[in-house]
């Protein structure tokens, strides 16, 4: 009995530079119109190639997306969260080099980042439960990497520890989503990013000084 090829092992023979304009194509699209508006057309259109070949690859859009889903979800374990120096007991500091990694990796290739963040979570009826619990794995991986083996005795006495690691979040969240809007589709090296990282470590900076002991 011949043994049924999957997806992956389909896909995966074709020729690497086609499977990431394919990828890039179709993350971009559902990230950009949602499910139901996201059209094929188009993603066959911005990769440059035929329909038939999608749809040799992808027997309908909901295989794709779900393919997209779990390509997303290890290109952020692998290529962000496994480069997270989890030794940095300091929590700022941490958050430091871990948004250094993530804003470089976001730069190379934003698109996993925006269709896991602007799609998938506001969608979440399409997925399987397999693929929701994959990504509940990957969140806790991701908060275990930013919190795990962190000192607390560092932070203030006279604040609740965990009202600092929110509102030390909040403002950093804030903080890269303008430093994204700024650096979005431009060759980072094309921008002068020594200011940015500047004004970057100086945030961190006062922020040491607001909720970390004197």
């Amino acid at each position: 009995m011949c043994e049924v090829i999957t997806i992956t092992e389909k896909f995966a023979k074709l020729d690497e530079e086609k499977q990431q304009r394919i990828l890039d194509a179709a993350m971009k699209e559902f990230a950009q119109q949602g499910y139901e508006k996201a059209s094929t057309n188009q993603m066959v259109k911005d990769a440059g190639i035929g329909k038939g070949m999608l749809f040799y690859y992808f027997k309908s859009k909901k295989d794709l997306f779900q393919y997209l889903v779990e390509y997303g979800v290890e290109f952020i374990k692998k290529e962000y969260l496994s480069k997270i120096d989890e030794s940095e007991q300091d929590f700022i500091e941490r958050y430091r080099q871990a948004a250094q990694i993530k804003l470089q990796v976001y730069n190379n290739n934003p698109h996993p980042f925006n269709f896991l963040g602007d799609f998938v979570i506001n969608d979440d009826e399409m997925l399987t439960e397999r693929l929701k619990d994959l990504i509940f794995q990957t969140r806790q991986m991701g908060i275990a990497k930013v919190f795990g083996n962190v000192d607390a005795s560092l932070f203030r006495d006279d604040l609740p520890q965990d009202k600092i690691y929110k509102l030390i979040i909040w403002t950093m969240e804030g903080y890269e989503k303008d430093l994204i809007k700024r650096i979005k589709g431009k060759n980072l090296a094309s921008v002068e990013i020594e200011p940015l990282w500047n004004e970057f470590f100086e945030t961190l900076d006062l922020l040491k000084k607001v909720y970390y002991k004197k």
